[in-house]
């Protein structure tokens, strides 16, 4: 998901979608340590994501 497609998001919106990729990611990594997936890339990725919600997230509280 790019920058400018969480910039037209609303702040609930955003919240669902952080929740929705932070289990995503538990996953990823909980299978990761089980077997190695076969795309570990996926899970920098997902983390990066997670962080672009934050960032966008705080940006919009800031701005109120």
């Amino acid at each position: 998901m790019k920058n400018s497609e969480l910039r037209g998001l609303s702040l609930d919106e955003l919240q669902g979608r952080l929740t929705a990729e932070q289990e995503n990611y538990s996953k990823l990594k909980s299978a990761h340590s089980i077997t190695p997936i076969e795309n570990p890339m996926k899970i920098r990725e997902t983390r990066k994501l997670i962080a672009r919600i934050q960032t966008e997230i705080r940006a919009k509280e800031l701005s109120k």
